[in-house]
């Protein structure tokens, strides 16, 4: 799976960046109406889940990689839900966008703790999960912020998550380059026999 990720490196480059653009259009535009941020987490959700899907089935035979599947379909079916009920209540949305967040974060960490054999610095992986749950009870506990409130949390929580995606994407081409030149994980030399 190691050796999976290294490659596709910028599969989880791309997620970061794409949730990066999206934190930052909900900056711009903090006056930006229920309608118009469905429609902006529904495109976040649908593309996050079809990188999620195309980085599971790019995985090889035996690959542990349901927790991408589950993801990448989780993802696409919120996609298409918030895109097709754009009429959705803020209420209804944020509950949606709360389950989204704490679920993909789970999966996540799950993720980060079973590459730990194969990889080191696996915490970049496991602290993307960690903010999306955190982001998750946070609106869950405060259902009743205002509009504006709620979008510059969610772009606050997009940019911290993209930023955290994009370094461990940077971090896991570094492995995989070390990797492919002999010198081991992490840059140590594998030992000589």
């Amino acid at each position: 799976m190691f050796d999976l990720m290294t490659r596709h490196w910028w599969v989880l480059a791309l997620r970061g960046a794409f949730a990066i653009l999206f934190g930052v259009v909900a900056w711009v535009w903090p006056d930006i109406t229920v309608w118009a941020l469905v429609v902006l987490f529904g495109a976040y959700a649908l593309v996050d889940g079809i990188f999620a899907l195309a980085a599971a089935f790019r995985g090889t035979r035996g690959q542990p990689r349901g927790m991408l599947v589950l993801s990448g379909v989780a993802g696409i079916v919120l996609g298409i839900v918030a895109m097709a009920w754009p009429g959705v209540t803020a209420f209804v949305l944020l509950m949606l966008i709360a389950a989204w967040a704490v679920v993909t974060g789970v999966m996540e960490i799950v993720a980060a703790f079973a590459l730990r054999k194969e990889l080191r610095g696996e915490w970049a992986y496991a602290l993307t999960g960690v903010i999306s749950v955190v982001f998750g009870i946070l609106l869950f506990a405060w259902p009743a912020s205002g509009a504006v409130a709620i979008v510059w949390l969610i772009g606050l929580f997009a940019i911290l998550f993209g930023a955290v995606m994009v370094g461990a994407a940077f971090r896991l081409r570094k492995l995989g380059r070390d990797a492919r030149a002999g010198h081991g994980v992490g840059g140590a030399r594998p030992a000589a026999y």
